[in-house]
Parts: structure tokens; C-alpha cells; sequence
């Protein structure tokens, strides 16, 4: 008991709540980056566009099968071997936001594709556009469908900024392990604060997808 008492102190707390500043910094970076770009590659695989949408679905496939670490490797590693240098938040954010992209890809193709395809005949038939039809018809209901796998996703990119501590991200667990690499005896108080922060943001993310799930069928 002391050890924890002793552990969370203002300094080494406060010093943890830095970490996390950084965690949720890159998180909702590389959220708002990896999902649009992962809206826009999944359309490209969904209009099956000739050779462009096989290539698109390549580079999707290929980028699934790659550990995040082996990303976050090459963008802070190797770029600079080409001339681009990245600091180490940069870094984390271009190799997160693509890697997730990719998954959020297959998420979107998957929705729209779940959608009945006479919804899409429909549409043209009374006269709307393909882009019209997306926006206003398929769209809507592909995101009530994609709406949970999403914040998974999401769920599952604030928890992967730890990998981070790799390329020595000063995201919360690279903090935590600066503490109690000063004194082992602070290493599961500093774990148990750790599962803390996660859990409450991770759960927040739950909510609020059950807030937008529920706002979606009361506007419908």
C-alpha cells in the first residue's frame, strides 16, 4: 500500500497525465486523418473503378498484413534514408492513420455493401446521381451499420498508441515506464494508473457511440 501511495504522488501523477496529454493528441489526430482517408478508399474499392480499384484494394490488403510496428519502423526509420525526416508525434500519427485507414477501409466497403443493392437502382431510377444517391440514400444507412466497427477501430487505435514507446513516443506508457524505471516497486501501481486512463477514455468512446447509434434510429 504504501508503494501506491508513494507511486502517486502529484509529480509522478501529473507526469503521467503528460504521457497521456500526447497519447489522446495522436489519437484523435490519427482518427480524424484515417477516417477520412479510409472513407475515401473505400469508395474507390466499392465504384470498382477498372485497375484503379484492384490497385486500391492491393495497397488496402497489403498494409492490413503489416504489424503496425513494422510501420511505425519505416516512417521514422527508413523515410529519412529518402530525405524525409519526421519528428517522433509526426511519425506515429502518418504511420497510425494509415495503417488504421486501411482497416476503416474494409469497415466502409463493407457497410455500403450491406446496404440492398435495389436501394441503389431506386435512387438512379428517380433521377438522382450516383453522388446524390451515395449521399443521401446508401450512405445514412451503411453508417448505422458501420457505426460499431468503427469505434472498435477507434477503440483499438488509442489503445495501439503504446506501441509508440518503440520510436520513444512520451505517450503515457513511455511515461510510465520513466517512473517506475526510477523505482521497480512503482511498476504495478504505475500499470493499475495506466489501465485506469485507458479504460476511461476507451469507454467514453463506447458511449458516445451509443449516444450517435441511438440519435441515428430516433432521426430515422
Amino acid at each position: 500500500m504504501h508503494n501506491f501511495i508513494d507511486a502517486y504522488s502529484w509529480i509522478n501523477l501529473r507526469y503521467l497525465l503528460q504521457g497521456l496529454g500526447v497519447t489522446l493528441e495522436v489519437s484523435i489526430v490519427s482518427i480524424f486523418f484515417s477516417f477520412i482517408l479510409g472513407v475515401i478508399l473505400g469508395l474507390a474499392r466499392y465504384v470498382k473503378i477498372k485497375y484503379f480499384s484492384a490497385i486500391v484494394g492491393f495497397v488496402i490488403d497489403l498494409i492490413r498484413n503489416l504489424p503496425l510496428l513494422l510501420i511505425l519502423f519505416f516512417t521514422y526509420f527508413a523515410l529519412p534514408d529518402i530525405g524525409i525526416r519526421l519528428n517522433v508525434v509526426a511519425a506515429a500519427i502518418i504511420a497510425m492513420s494509415i495503417f488504421e485507414s486501411a482497416m476503416l477501409a474494409e469497415i466502409v466497403r463493407s457497410g455500403i455493401n450491406a446496404v440492398p443493392r435495389g436501394q441503389m437502382e431506386a435512387a438512379r431510377s428517380n433521377g438522382l446521381t450516383f453522388y446524390q444517391a451515395m449521399r443521401y440514400i446508401i450512405m445514412p444507412q451503411a453508417l448505422k451499420k458501420m457505426i460499431p466497427p468503427i469505434v472498435s477501430q477507434f477503440i483499438s487505435l488509442v489503445k495501439d498508441t503504446s506501441l509508440a514507446t518503440i520510436i520513444l513516443l512520451p505517450e503515457a506508457t513511455y511515461h510510465a515506464q520513466i517512473i517506475y524505471g526510477q523505482n521497480i516497486n512503482y511498476m504495478i501501481p504505475m500499470f493499475v494508473a495506466l489501465a485506469v486512463m485507458y479504460f476511461v477514455v476507451n469507454y467514453a468512446l463506447s458511449l458516445a457511440s451509443r449516444w450517435l447509434d441511438r440519435r441515428l434510429v430516433q432521426s430515422n
